[in-house]
């Protein structure tokens, strides 16, 4: 598991990601609903690419995606890594 000095470093690398308490998360506003479900479609491939699997919540043309490392209990450099893969796709 990442310190609280690593976390901070590597949000601050990514696009508008927060810290919650043990995960990231992010928003992501697309156009309409059919391109939330392309979106998240997306998102499927990368999380089966790297085997981890972010939380998705549809909202409309709102997805909101949370990551964190079930298995270590709070954030790993994985989740970092997927992050920064997934906001390369919008």
């Amino acid at each position: 598991m990442m310190n609280l000095n690593e976390i901070q470093n590597e949000v601050a690398n990514l696009d508008n990601w927060s810290i919650e308490t043990d995960s990231i998360s992010k928003v992501f506003v697309l156009e309409n609903f059919r391109g939330a479900l392309e979106f998240v479609n997306k998102v499927g491939e990368i999380a089966e690419k790297h085997n981890h699997h972010p939380d998705i919540v549809i909202n409309y043309n709102n997805v909101k995606l949370t990551l964190t490392t079930h298995y270590e209990k709070g954030l790993s450099r994985k989740d970092f890594e997927v992050a920064k893969e997934i906001d390369k796709i919008v």
